[in-house]
């Protein structure tokens, strides 16, 4: 840095204004092309997929960093948009529900405005999906549109572009989609034959699911065309020697067991960077080589900015792993899932590019089974495996994922079981692997002040229109999460030895303490049922997470009580807040046939939900599927 410079930047700091600060000279600045394609995992020929048709990101590869542990945060876009944009776990901010318009933190803004603040011209093309309720666009992009490219840029301007592919989406796993946008892109001997796909061991191997798993690398093989000709089109314009060229997926495949869980299947992505001659002292290896460097979502904006010369703000939770302000490596990569569409879970996972720790905080809730969204439902492979489970005629790994419950633990070897269907989690020769990763959990989930522990409902009760991460950071008292989680892992562990202590925590202060006590009472079963009279009176609490958790209860395990455990359950389906009432539709649609005596006041809710015309309509879904289900 210039002497000059640091003068300046010194009386800068000196005077409480702060200034991103590049240590090359600013006319010497790199380029940045982002080309970001959707629900694909490392399925590519460069990552070693014999079946996989790739040929101009196999090139790109050729000249690249492969990163080979390289993760999203979250096996869904609107979650895992978040965590890239902010440089923040979603787990912290309150957005790790999808599509949930969270409530940022005041000192949170997208990375691509500190570029901006620098000198580059930004661009999106065109996806924003960012999950929250504040997106100061005209902060962060001089263009997010379909036009945006960096050839609009003023003469003499860096810039940083992003390009959004779709075409590998889920959605494209549909036939009439599948005919309709991907399959004329493809000549016929690009067209995938079923008969070679690899179908996984959690998988029915049975001809839609082949055939949906051949539609799904024709997608990539139709989206590979498309990466093709923005690298071409780079390479016209003379400015591929000053760019840096980022290609990577936005989480797992689209395939079933992929998006939305936290599976490798689900969350480990392709990531390739690829440095010109110009800026080759930044790779970490030479072009070709691969890197095991464990690398997250959270971590892509700082490592951005690092690239462009810029030190990463300390809110930031991710760590910079190329550029001039690089981290030393992470140990572990931290994942989660909360509510999918209108399906609610409370899912973490830690992994070390080897094991995954996963850590089911709901383990009385289903996997696919009835807890499938219905966006998801619309993939055929889906649908015939639901099918098939309904009729009794799934065996063995493919049965797993079509159980009513699910473990409280699992830790696989990714390395010697890449399908994750072996649980170690109860093998001793495995204690001390899962003990490490269970107190890594627990350090991150302090670290971060995970909100997980909090249902939708509370959190919108709780802090309103207040951002969750300032408000538990301002007064901590707001949050005890300490001993929140401490009772969740109680709940969790199913154990009728914890039946009375349960119960004592029934008249605790704090509603997430009584509500994570429930959860407990419903995860012990049937051996709970003693315990229906003390959990009677929180059906009329003062906290609708604790009502509704009351009532699920006692309707399972008090047959006499039922229809007063219903009528507050379908007293939530009319709650104003929208997140309490699509958690007593999800409720009634787990109690099944119990659910019968209430269809009608089912179907006038629905009715309503419809006139409310609230731009949500996750609550009309499950509430569509729970009466589809009751015979109507």
């Amino acid at each position: 840095m210039q002497i000059m410079q640091r003068i300046v930047v010194a009386s800068l700091i000196c005077l409480g204004l702060g200034v991103a600060v590049f240590a090359a000279d600013k006319t010497d600045r790199p380029n940045v092309v982002w080309i970001t394609v959707e629900d694909i995992s490392p399925n590519l020929g460069c990552y070693g997929d014999a079946y996989a048709l790739s040929p101009n990101i196999d090139k790109l590869a050729k000249r690249s960093v492969r990163y080979t542990n390289a993760f999203s945060n979250a096996g869904v876009c609107a979650v895992a948009r978040t965590t890239l944009i902010t440089g923040m776990y979603a787990a912290s901010i309150g957005s790790s529900y999808m599509r949930c318009a969270a409530t940022m933190p005041e000192a949170a803004r997208g990375y691509p405005s500190y570029l901006r603040d620098a000198g580059y011209y930004t661009t999106n093309n065109v996806k924003t999906d960012y999950n929250w309720a504040r997106a100061p666009m005209d902060q962060m992009w001089d263009d997010s549109s379909r036009k945006a490219h960096y050839k609009n840029r003023p003469d003499g301007k860096p810039f940083f572009a992003i390009f959004n592919i779709t075409t590998s989406h889920e959605s494209k796993l549909r036939d009439p989609t599948y005919t309709k946008s991907i399959r004329p892109r493809l000549n016929d001997d690009e067209v995938h034959d079923p008969a070679k796909a690899r179908v996984p061991a959690y998988m029915p191997d049975i001809p839609e699911v082949r055939k949906n798993w051949a539609q799904y690398y024709d997608s990539i093989t139709a989206m590979d065309k498309q990466v093709g000709q923005l690298l071409d089109e780079l390479d016209k314009s003379g400015l591929a020697d000053n760019t840096i060229i980022v290609f990577y997926g936005d989480h797992g495949g689209g395939m079933p067991r992929s998006k939305r869980w936290l599976f490798d299947s689900s969350t480990r992505v392709p990531l390739l960077v690829c440095f010109p001659k110009k800026y080759q002292n930044m790779a970490p290896v030479k072009p070709g080589e691969s890197t095991d460097r464990l690398v997250s979502f959270v971590d892509f904006g700082p490592t951005l900015l690092s690239l462009c010369g810029i030190d990463p703000p300390d809110y930031m939770q991710g760590k910079a792993f190329l550029g001039e302000h690089a981290d030393k490596p992470r140990d572990f990569v931290y994942q989660y899932r909360d509510r999918m569409d209108e399906r609610y879970d409370f899912i973490r996972s830690v992994h070390d590019g080897r094991f995954n720790y996963i850590r089911n905080f709901h383990p009385e809730r289903p996997w696919f089974h009835d807890q499938a969204c219905q966006y998801n439902l619309k993939t055929p492979a889906l649908a015939k495996w639901m099918e098939l489970s309904e009729q009794g005629k799934l065996k063995g790994d493919a049965a797993m994922y079509m159980a009513p419950t699910k473990p409280a633990e699992q830790l696989f070897d990714t390395q010697a079981d890449p399908d994750e269907v072996n649980n170690l989690a109860d093998d001793p020769k495995y204690a001390k692997q899962i003990d490490r990763m269970r107190k890594a959990l627990n350090k991150w989930q302090r670290q971060i002040v995970d909100l997980g522990f909090l249902t939708e409902a509370e959190l919108h009760d709780r802090f309103g229109k207040e951002s969750p991460y300032d408000a538990v950071r301002k007064k901590p008292g707001r949050y005890p999460l300490k001993r929140i989680r401490a009772i969740a892992d109680m709940a969790n562990s199913g154990a009728a030895g914890n039946l009375s202590a349960l119960v004592d925590l029934l008249r605790d202060s704090e509603p997430m303490v009584r509500y994570w006590a429930l959860i407990g009472l419903i995860t012990i079963g049937e051996p709970a049922a003693p315990a229906t009279g003390a959990a009677m009176p929180l059906m009329k609490d003062q906290d609708v997470t604790v009502r509704l958790a009351a009532a699920e209860f006692i309707a399972r395990r008090d047959p006499a009580a039922r229809d007063k455990a219903l009528a507050v359950l379908v007293d939530g389906l009319s709650n104003d807040n929208v997140w309490a009432r699509l958690e007593a539709a999800n409720i009634l649609d787990r109690l099944d046939a119990m659910a019968q005596p209430v269809k009608p006041a089912m179907q006038a809710a629905l009715d309503a939900e419809k006139q409310r015309k609230s731009g949500f309509n996750y609550v009309i879904r499950a509430l569509d599927q729970a009466i589809d289900k009751l015979g109507g």
